[in-house]
Order: structure tokens, then sequence, then C-alpha cells
């Protein structure tokens, strides 16, 4: 069952100028009705032109719990990079005209964005109105801020590693789409907060696999385990130590490789066939 989203378009541009986040989150437990493979369609309003927008299509991989008490409500979907879209919000017709149409929506408000308020910024789409909309948007240009393809896994290695200029290097050559506000922060912040956070795990877990517990410091007399962020700081994740958890190296590439969510419910890592789960843990809200 595809989905339609009003995404407040305050929360659009800081999403694209922290990291474009392919997830979404709501306090409605229809968002988690939608299945895996179907499309989650958003619409904002664009602040230049006052114009309501397409903002983007999220195929849905997986869907996940966020920690109680959450500020944006406990449920998350998560759309696939591969096959999710963010449309160019600037260069596209106005889109009002579209969602009034769509028979599963009956917009009559006045004005259309006091159609989704509260719950209802999260509505269920018949599939010939998911149709209408993946016509609509078949020429659609994409949004370039987006575009952040960039190897999480190299990032974090960069940021605990690595000297500025690394860092540097690295997003210039892989992830063009980062905003420059995102750049900045890679480029002066972070590196000095992730190593200290890093450091603060491996005391915590006297360097244990937060997932099977290997325990490298016992074996061979020093850490080896990875300081992971849960949540991307590519797109968009916090940089702080209850966004990290301490993987082995086989359980850090597997995350990465697999673009596994941390499911906060489940305490799990959800991967395509499976899930991993968490068995050590001192500092996340579960």
């Amino acid at each position: 069952m595809p989905l339609l989203y009003y995404w407040k378009p305050e929360n659009y541009y800081r999403d694209l100028d922290f990291g474009a986040s392919y997830h979404l989150n709501q306090k409605n437990p229809l968002l988690h009705e939608i299945e895996v493979g179907d499309s989650l369609w958003a619409i904002t309003r664009n602040r230049k032109t006052g114009r309501y927008v397409l903002a983007a299509e999220l195929v849905i991989k997986a869907k996940t719990f966020n920690p109680e008490g959450f500020r944006y409500g406990k449920y998350r979907i998560w759309g696939s990079l591969a096959a999710s879209r963010y449309f160019d919000i600037n260069n596209q017709p106005d889109a009002e005209p579209i969602v009034r149409a769509l028979t599963s929506i009956k917009a009559n408000a006045t004005f259309l964005g006091q159609a989704f308020q509260g719950y209802a910024a999260v509505r269920r789409l018949a599939r010939a109105d998911h149709l209408i909309l993946l016509e609509a948007s078949r020429d659609y240009g994409l949004e370039k801020r987006a575009d952040n393809k960039i190897s999480e896994q190299n990032l974090e290695g960069a940021l605990l590693y690595g000297k500025p200029q690394d860092i540097q290097s690295l997003v210039e050559e892989e992830a063009v789409g980062l905003s420059p506000k995102q750049q900045e922060y890679l480029f002066t912040q972070a590196p000095a907060r992730n190593r200290q956070f890093a450091e603060e795990l491996q005391l915590l877990y006297v360097g244990r696999c937060q997932i099977c517990q290997w325990d490298p410091l016992s074996i061979y007399g020093f850490n080896l385990c990875h300081a992971h962020h849960i949540q991307w700081l590519s797109r968009g994740g916090t940089d702080g130590i209850e966004n990290m958890i301490l993987v082995c190296p086989n359980h850090h590439g597997a995350i990465h490789r697999g673009d596994a969510p941390l499911d906060f419910g489940s305490r799990s890592f959800l991967f395509e066939q499976h899930s991993e789960k968490i068995t050590l843990n001192h500092h996340l809200s579960f």
C-alpha cells in the first residue's frame, strides 16, 4: 500500500542541509502499514515560490521503531538508496492540482497544508493514485544534495584516524551532494568529537563488540572494534555517543554493506534476510 506524506518545509530543508536522510518518522502507526518495496510519496512547500511540490519518492526497504520518547514519533521508514528519488523542487510544476485530484486524499481544505495536520500528515494512497504520481514525476530533475553516496565506513575511518585533508578529499571525491553546511561540519568540528566518543565507547565496553561480544583486548592486548554511527552522519545522524555503537570489524562491514538500520523495538540491526541483536548495552535508550 503506497502512502502520501506531508513533509513540513522546515524539516525538509533541514534534512537536506545536514544530509539527505532517506528516512522519515511519524507518530501515526499508519506509517508502518506500508509494505517493503512500496513507495512513500512526500510533498512539501517551496519556500521561494510558495507552491506545493513533490519532494521525494522513498521506495521502502525497512521499517523500524525509534527510541522511547523520540520527538518525531515512534515509527520510522527507510528508503532504498538505489531506488528512492529526491526531486529538484525548484524546477517542477505546481503539484497542488495533482494532489487535490487524487481520489484517496480528498483535500478539501482552503489551504492544502491544512489537510495534512497531525496524524493526517501521512495518508493511504490508492494504487491508481500512486500511478498518477509516478507518471507526473517521470521527467522531474533530481535534487543534487541527495546524491550522498559517500562510503560512510570510509568517512568514519577518516574522522577517527585521518587528517582534515583526508576527510575533505573523501567528501570531494565521493559525496558531491553533501550540502556546504554538512561539509563544513565534517571538515572542522567532527574529527575531534568522533575521536572523543570512540574512546568513551572503548572504555565503556572494554573494547568488546556490542553484537557478538568479540573481545580483542583480552585476546591480543589491544582494541580492534570500531565506533559506528547508527544513523549515518551523511544522512543527518547526530554526532554523539547516543548515535554510536561499538562493533567488531566484521559486523561493521556487514552493517555498511547491507545498509542495515537499527530497530530500537527489537534492539537489532535489520538485514535483508535476518537481523543481528545488540547483546551488550550500557548507553542506548532501549
